[in-house]
């Protein structure tokens, strides 16, 4: 619900006030995750004209590419009174603000038909939404020879007329139409489309770096040390099968370190070895080579397999002054995420214990979160939602209104450091050493400072150091947000009465009700407590159908709601929580709207990216469009263990050629629109870890309840 109020709340329009982030390469396509059809284009024809698509989509080739592993298709034919149009859009998303000023139109191309110069499609860029499309320019005069080989194609942008723009990256859009009236059938291939800059320097490699290799149930994880590879555009990934040869089968960002080959195959051998590749595709001398057997797993192993893969988003793909978590990967690179921060933590004290790292490693990590934290800006001891990786400063990321504290999100930052509080309890100087930090750093928490009055019944989710209480949104539950009045009432030096769970949280008031009814679009749960039968299930507490999953993860990857009872709940937060995933279950097995892919091992609708941005889906008509978020099913494991393993085997088996990569499963997909998000989020990935634990051992949960500060507020709010 958070970023539906924040998209609601604040003035947008992302601010691009950070200095030294490391900005993007403009590309409009490398590689399509899915098959089939590529979501981020458009076809349109009129006869006799014609051009290949897939639901107005232009198709993905799997067997032509000049890198790895797909190019698109441009299969048309140019008749007299027929026209056809192609169009390639550039993919956002959040945090991809900082783009590289370029200069030119790069692309490759291949023609396998018998085409000439004057038969090949005209090409135009636009500003987004085709606001302002340039001249058509013949694509022809840029090519030198026609031949059956991969061509490099550049086109000066200063060459596209009548169309203006500040940055290059104002241009979105690459379009292709019909220039010739032939009337004969036109196959070519493309690939690598992209904006280059006008100078990039030539990296000091002379070789791509080591690599190792680990073999899984059906994919293997290639990894390499990624420092030294700045100036590389690309790791390309080559395999070979026992007693064949060396085959591309991928491209990865270098600065990820990590590749995951998803092969779907068990108990085959694979040959590994990569190359880099600069920015004019020049590829360096091959790594060593390396041999890993993937193998059939148990239940436990796939569970192991994923906690490990999604820890490593808060791991390898941390901020790295901090060594705390961004946002979404990729995206920014400097701007840290203080809620999935605090939910890396938690991912982080996991994978300790499962071995994934040391305990020595641990305490260097959390020695340096601690640091940085100390020296971070804050505002009366509370957070800011983003802060900068460089200067601990605040970014405004979600607007100029978002320049102070985000209390939620300090919250989920604090759930996970008291967690560590707890966990680090040996004598040695250094785990001394983060208790009394985090101590500190808990203790200066000004909590009552957020109930904005001294009378007021609720606690206020910012705080503004220039516009004070400029957004004025009060923390009215049901949603993802119970933790902040927790710890408020938990706080030894700043708390506040246990009165405002009931006040604020659970509040009475036609304020709240009417809060709750317009972001449910129901009465139903407006009352806080609900009563009503859904899907066959009777929900105690929550708004319509109980909202997105997220409400049963976020605030409880460390509070315990086993045995946590108040006057709204029958026999406590568990059973209540576990009616809402099942609810939520059982719906997607309904699938009133007849979404594609939806059944008993694809369900869990929760916030994620979408084909159309972010979006809170829920078990609700008007909240379901199609897009499933792994993380919501496999967060939930704690309250359906069952059904959260047949999702996990479904999302990894069937859908892991395009759904799992190196920090896991890819934040979302969407079967309708054929499409899968291109990014990792900081908030789905550890509910996945921590959760999984906590259904495997109860860790996290244990050590969060064992906090001196937390029993006490536990034994002051809720009915024994």
């Amino acid at each position: 619900m958070k970023k539906i109020f924040i998209l609601t709340l604040l003035s947008f329009g992302y601010i691009s006030l950070v200095a030294q982030e490391p900005e993007y390469d403009h590309v409009f396509f490398d590689n399509s995750l899915m098959s089939g059809s590529y979501y981020n284009s458009n076809v349109d024809y009129a006869s006799p004209s014609y051009i290949e698509n897939i639901q107005k989509k232009l198709p993905v080739s799997e067997q032509e590419f000049f890198t790895a592993k797909n190019s698109l298709l441009l299969k048309y034919v140019s008749a007299p009174n027929g026209s056809w149009t192609a169009t390639v859009l550039y993919t956002d998303w959040r945090g991809k603000d900082f783009v590289k000023e370029s200069t030119s139109l790069d692309f490759r191309l291949k023609i396998t038909s018998k085409t000439n110069k004057e038969e090949l499609p005209s090409i135009a860029i636009a500003i987004k939404d085709e606001k302002q499309i340039s001249s058509y320019l013949n694509l022809g005069k840029y090519i030198t020879n026609i031949s059956n080989n991969w061509c490099h194609v550049r086109i000066p942008l200063s060459d596209f007329q009548n169309i203006k723009y500040t940055h290059s990256k104002e241009i979105k859009n690459v379009l292709f139409k019909q220039s010739s009236q032939d009337g004969k059938e036109h196959t070519i291939y493309i690939d690598q489309i992209e904006l280059s800059p006008a100078k990039i320097e030539k990296p000091n490699i002379s070789k791509a770096p080591s690599i190792t290799a680990k073999g899984y149930e059906r994919h293997v994880d290639i990894a390499w040390n990624k420092a030294g590879l700045e100036n590389i555009k690309y790791i390309k990934i080559y395999r070979a099968s026992e007693n064949g040869s060396y085959q591309p089968v991928g491209i990865q960002d270098p600065s990820r370190g990590r590749f995951a080959d998803f092969i779907g195959d068990t108990d085959k051998t694979y040959s590994y070895k990569i190359t880099c590749l600069d920015y004019d595709y020049n590829e360096t001398p091959a790594s060593n080579e390396v041999v890993a057997k993937t193998y059939a797993m148990t239940d436990e192993q796939l569970l192991t397999m994923l906690q490990e893969a999604s820890f490593r988003y808060y791991w390898d793909g941390a901020e790295e002054h901090s060594g705390l978590a961004l946002e979404n990967i990729p995206g920014r690179k400097n701007m840290i995420a203080s809620g999935a921060s605090g939910f890396g933590i938690l991912a982080i004290i996991t994978a300790t214990e499962r071995g994934f790292i040391t305990r020595e490693e641990a305490i260097g990590r959390f020695k340096k979160i601690v640091a940085f934290l100390d020296k971070t800006e804050t505002f009366h001891g509370g957070y800011s939602h983003f802060i900068n990786g460089e200067d601990g400063k605040v970014i405004p990321f979600f607007g100029n209104k978002d320049n102070g504290a985000d209390m939620v999100e300090t919250s989920f930052l604090f759930q996970g450091l008291l967690t560590a509080r707890q966990y680090f309890d040996k004598d040695s100087e250094d785990e001394t050493h983060i208790r009394k930090m985090i101590t500190k750093l808990w203790e200066n928490i000004e909590w009552d400072w957020y109930k904005q009055t001294k009378d007021s019944k609720y606690l206020y989710w910012h705080w503004s150091p220039d516009q004070a209480w400029v957004i004025n949104h009060r923390l009215i539950g049901w949603n993802e947000t119970m933790i902040t009045y927790l710890l408020a009432i938990a706080s030894p030096t700043h708390g506040v009465s246990k009165d405002l769970y009931y006040t604020g949280w659970a509040s009475q008031d036609q304020y709240a009700q009417d809060y709750r009814a317009d972001w449910g679009q129901t009465r139903d749960g407006s009352m806080y407590s609900n009563g009503n039968t859904y899907q066959g299930v009777k929900l105690d507490v929550g708004v319509s159908t109980g909202g997105p999953l997220f409400f049963l993860h976020y605030s409880y990857l460390g509070f315990d709601p086993r045995g946590i009872k108040d006057k709204y709940v029958s026999k406590d937060y568990f059973d209540n929580f576990r009616n809402i995933a099942l609810i939520n279950h059982r719906y997607c097995i309904e699938n009133p709207k007849g979404q594609q892919g939806y059944g008993a091992d694809n369900w869990g609708l929760t916030a994620s990216d979408g084909p159309w941005g972010y979006h809170a889906a829920e078990a609700a008509l008007h909240q379901d469009d199609g897009t499933m978020a792994p993380t919501g099913a496999l967060a939930s494991f704690p309250y359906l263990p069952e059904e959260s393993m047949a999702a996990l085997k479904n999302y990894y088996r069937n859908y892991g050629s395009f759904l799992w990569g190196e920090y896991g499963f890819r934040d979302a997909f969407n079967l309708n629109e054929n499409w899968c998000a291109s990014i990792y989020m900081g908030l789905n990935q550890a509910p996945v870890t921590v959760m999984i634990e906590n259904y495997r051992t109860g860790l996290l949960w244990n050590l969060f309840m064992k906090d001196p500060d937390v029993r006490k507020m536990t034994d002051k709010v809720f009915i024994k």
